[in-house]
């Protein structure tokens, strides 16, 4: 993988973090502590497989295609595994606050969307 690329993926994760943090605070000034925490946990549910995966990705550089494409699909299936554990993990947790949860989960994947618009 080329600088640009792992620059990139840098600036997704960054802004990953960013967005987590920013909305917990929100969350923590209007609805307090529990809420926020709430928040940063449905972030972390989102941030922390996208980590495993673009590690899982960048140790495959370099590699043969056909090595690439099968750890391609072995990372994105070990993200949705993760995913789901953790928020298996999360829902055992008393008193959930579901609304900051999703928000902080919806807002963490966000920053793929404006992706493309990263330059």
């Amino acid at each position: 993988m080329t600088d640009r690329k792992l620059s990139t993926v840098s600036k997704i994760l960054g802004y990953q973090i960013l967005l987590i943090i920013i909305t917990a605070a929100i969350f923590a000034v209007a609805w307090g502590w529990q809420n926020a925490l709430f928040s940063a946990l449905g972030g972390a549910a989102a941030f922390i497989p996208n980590l495993y995966f673009s590690i899982r990705i960048f140790r495959s550089a370099g590699q043969p295609a056909q090595k690439i494409v099968k750890s391609f699909y072995a990372g994105e299936s070990g993200k949705l595994l993760l995913t789901a554990a953790l928020f298996m993990m999360i829902f055992q947790l008393p008193n959930i606050q579901i609304i900051p949860l999703l928000a902080g989960y919806v807002i963490a994947l966000s920053v793929f969307w404006f992706a493309l618009l990263m330059r």
